[in-house]
């Protein structure tokens, strides 16, 4: 069974930094797609970024380029953790924060873009809020 838990949102101030921290279960075989998505209040759901397990690539939306950096532990076990580095916030990155992921060799990417799409995600946690403001 396929459990996504997110935890580390909270309040910081316009510049400051946040670790989000993903702790994922149950991919036991094969390669997987990981990424963090966000939606503001309001707004419709976006990807935020992706990590293939298959290579490593990473991909990025274009405004978090720079800023957030995805990674994921190195361990071989059913369970491992995923985080999201996220540095230089901004206001306009207020949402709630989600992990989730897929039994596939490469990240969905939204067509024109290096922005993951959640449609190609199957398996999700239940958010951490991030909220920056002075």
């Amino acid at each position: 069974q396929v459990q996504l838990v997110e935890s580390g949102g909270g309040l910081v101030q316009p510049g400051e930094s946040l670790r989000l921290s993903c702790q994922v279960s149950g991919f036991t075989l094969g390669y997987y797609a990981l990424g963090w998505f966000r939606q503001a209040p309001g707004k419709e759901r976006e990807g935020v970024s992706c990590i293939s397990s298959s290579d490593g690539s990473t991909y990025y939306k274009d405004s978090v380029r720079g800023r957030f950096t995805i990674s994921r532990d190195n361990a071989k076990n059913t369970v491992f953790l995923a985080y999201l580095l996220m540095n230089s916030l901004k206001p306009e990155d207020t949402a709630v924060y989600y992990c989730a992921a897929d039994f596939r060799s490469d990240c969905p990417v939204v067509a024109g873009t290096s922005a993951p799409d959640y449609h190609g995600m199957s398996y999700w946690g239940k958010g951490t809020l991030v909220t920056v403001s002075s």
